[in-house]
């Protein structure tokens, strides 16, 4: 629970009484890597917060390929928001790609206690506006970044994802290919070489 703990802090300060309510509607779960969160075309219940581990949101593109949509790793809401919010079929899946555990919350449990209580309802609105950066921020990204770019600012974001998650996975989150993320990373190895 303290990393829960540690994920609601950062957001807002909330009263004792406050978090009593929120925790005891999270539930800790574990999911082994290649498990699913909850599958795309299904209607999910849970949001979840992830403890450990590392969790990829997927889609089938145009081409019937799957694309990784965005890859989750240390405290971070993890779920189907807008299905959630719509009661509608999951748009994505979310799906393990390590070993995970997570606090699962029964999202309209979560959203009726949200109406109720102020400081929960305020940590709602901050959740949502953290997600709707998040968006906003990978759209100018993919806008303005070329592919180099988009690869260094995720590895000093998170440079421990080269290890934990497969480099296609990675490619497709860049938005790029398996090949073009090869030449990338050879680019970048010859030129730090050439530096030293």
């Amino acid at each position: 629970m303290e990393n829960l703990l540690h994920y609601l802090d950062a957001f807002e300060t909330i009263s004792d009484e406050s978090k009593k309510k929120l925790f005891k509607l999270a539930k800790p779960v574990s999911f082994k890597k290649g498990e699913f969160l909850g599958k795309l075309g299904e209607k999910h219940k849970f949001i979840y917060i992830l403890d450990t581990g590392i969790v990829r949101s997927t889609f089938i593109n145009n081409k019937g390929k799957e694309q990784t949509r965005n890859i989750f790793m240390g405290n971070r809401a993890v779920g189907a928001l807008d299905a959630l919010i719509l009661d509608k079929p999951a748009k994505f899946s979310y799906i393990c790609s390590t070993d995970c555990t997570l606090f699962a919350i029964h999202f309209k449990k979560f959203k009726k206690l949200a109406k109720k209580n102020n400081a929960i309802g305020h940590l709602y609105a901050k959740i949502l506006e953290l997600v709707f950066l998040e968006v906003e921020s990978k759209v100018i990204e993919l806008s303005n970044l070329n592919s180099t770019e988009r690869y260094l600012k995720l590895i000093k974001q998170t440079p421990e994802i080269e290890n934990a998650v497969k480099q296609y996975h990675i490619a497709s989150f860049l938005n790029i290919t398996p090949v073009q993320l090869s030449r990338i990373r050879r680019s970048l190895i010859e030129k730090s070489s050439t530096l030293a």
